[in-house]
């Protein structure tokens, strides 16, 4: 029988953020202009970069005071922590910014939940100014998570772009990992892949793995998810056990890979031959789960 995969089910992205959505207040217009006029909120901006106002040392988040009157095509309630207003708006701020790829991993909980939801909200709006039934320009509403057709209609609501990521592990427990083009020369990774229109999970989880690493897989076990907006994915965290050990990389998305042991990889993390995901990447947690032993192969069954 094949082998199967033992699994610890990570913690959830972020339990103890203290962002409030606001879901129900967001909705009155009114009262979401007279958030921006309060004194205490505070406006993160987003570069065209994805890039976020961060203080000088890059290791926190930096609020900046509204300017002018409320624009709502413009300013993006993300919610409040504490009774304080946070908004995301478009724009190159002055003084420091930086990019989440630096900021996830020193960010606390509630920052990295401020962050990572104002950069997905600015680059949907970004990107979704008509109406993709008629072709109307839209309008904001909700306070930045809705766009409204005044010629047909229709709502739209920020998008999210399914992706699967993926720790496959080989039959003596060692993790596959692979370095992507156009990244560091040290830089490796779990496999992942958006899911494609029609395709389940699983099924886009069996496709991306062959198609990267020539990799065919036994079982698969869901272990998380995290929202990723790059330019706004939710990444949905697998563990998977491999059929055989023979990897194929694709040789263009994924230019090598290969199954690593726990040893080889903390050795070599150590002497700065190999890069790990971002602290606060979903990649870097189910890595860290399989460095913890957390995540491991089941013995095979006889029946």
């Amino acid at each position: 029988h094949a082998v199967g995969v033992s699994v610890v089910v990570m913690e959830p992205w972020v339990p103890d953020s203290a962002l409030d959505r606001l879901l129900e207040d967001r909705e009155d217009p009114a009262w979401v202009a007279a958030r921006w006029e309060d004194p205490s909120t505070q406006v993160l901006g987003v570069n065209d970069r994805s890039g976020v106002s961060a203080t000088p040392d890059q290791d926190g988040l930096r609020g900046i005071r509204p300017g002018g009157p409320y624009d709502p095509e413009h300013h993006f309630l993300i919610g409040a922590v504490d009774g304080v207003p946070w908004f995301a708006l478009a724009a190159t701020p002055e003084g420091p910014s930086s990019s989440l790829r630096v900021l996830g991993g020193v960010l606390p909980e509630t920052e990295l939940d401020i962050a990572m939801t104002a950069v997905a909200m600015v680059n949907w709006h970004r990107e979704a100014g008509f109406c993709s039934r008629c072709g109307t320009a839209t309008n904001v509403t909700a306070g930045g998570h809705t766009r409204v057709c005044p010629g047909c209609g229709a709502q739209w609501f920020p998008r999210m772009d399914p992706a699967v990521i993926v720790a496959v592990l080989d039959e003596e427990g060692r993790l596959l990992l692979g370095h992507h083009g156009g990244g560091e020369d040290t830089r490796v990774c779990i496999l992942a892949g958006f899911v494609e229109v029609g395709e389940s999970l699983e099924q886009a989880v069996r496709r991306e793995i062959m198609e990267e690493s020539a990799v065919a897989l036994a079982s698969l076990r869901y272990v998380g998810s995290q929202p990723w907006p790059f330019p706004r994915s939710l990444m949905l965290g697998f563990v998977a056990s491999a059929r055989g050990q023979e990897v194929r990389a694709d040789g263009e998305e994924i230019l090598w890979a290969r199954f690593f042991t726990r040893a080889e990889v903390t050795a070599q993390v150590a002497d700065g031959s190999l890069t790990l995901p971002m602290r606060s990447s979903i990649a870097s947690r189910i890595i860290t789960a399989w460095r913890d032993g957390e995540i491991g192969v089941e013995e095979p069954t006889a029946d």
